[in-house]
């Protein structure tokens, strides 16, 4: 009988339950999110699954409709230094491919820690992160339109796109600073200042 493999399940939710059955044996199982920065298994080929842009897993060319599957995938994914995301159990990893960014962010709160403004995202499988130091907002302006693309730091490597509605409104919360002696237009929480762009340039970007 052929060992079973991640590259060998049928369908999404075969390559579940092939998941869950190599966390079992890990004894990882039912302790939050799986220690994949702590495993080092071999690299064994690339997978047909894709997340696209907007946040859509496909596998072997199908949409994942299930969001519990979904979930379960996201929990072990890692970006490594080479800058490629994989999914990582204790015995396999295999490499898959993002189009932007692993995640989503499609809910935004805004509120206060210890006096501070404090923006939480929620991203689209469940994570839910404060903006601050270890979970630091970037930007990044691309194309000839120059369309703002805001990223948050989930865990690890792993980044959330900020949805382009919810975009709208994060720039709404920003204000010009000083920053090494230019006037930057940058967004605070978590008692940290993040940087979107010169704010000449939103000014030539707003005219």
């Amino acid at each position: 009988m052929a060992a079973e493999t991640i590259n060998s399940a049928p369908d999404a939710a075969g390559l579940a339950a092939m998941i869950s059955r190599a966390a079992e044996q890990s004894g990882d199982q039912n302790r939050g999110l799986p220690p994949v920065t702590k495993w080092n298994p071999p690299f064994c080929g690339d997978l047909d699954m894709e997340i696209r842009a907007d946040g859509t897993w496909f596998y072997m060319g199908t949409p994942i409709g299930r969001a519990p599957l979904v979930r379960l995938f996201s929990t072990v994914l890692r970006m490594d230094e080479d800058g490629r995301t994989y999914l990582v159990t204790p015995v396999e990893k295999v490499g898959i491919r993002v189009v932007d960014a692993p995640f989503v962010a499609v809910e935004m709160q805004v509120g206060e820690r210890d006096g501070a403004p404090l923006i939480t995202f929620r991203t689209n499988v469940g994570d839910v992160v404060d903006v601050d130091t270890d979970h630091p907002l970037r930007f990044e302006t691309v194309g000839e339109e120059r369309q703002l693309k805001p990223y948050v730091l989930v865990r690890g490597r792993l980044e959330a796109l900020v949805s382009r509605a919810m975009m709208y409104e994060l720039v709404a919360l920003g204000e010009t600073v000083t920053i090494d002696g230019s006037e930057m237009f940058a967004v605070r929480s978590g008692g940290e200042v993040f940087p979107v762009m010169r704010a000449d340039e939103l000014e030539r970007l707003s005219s």
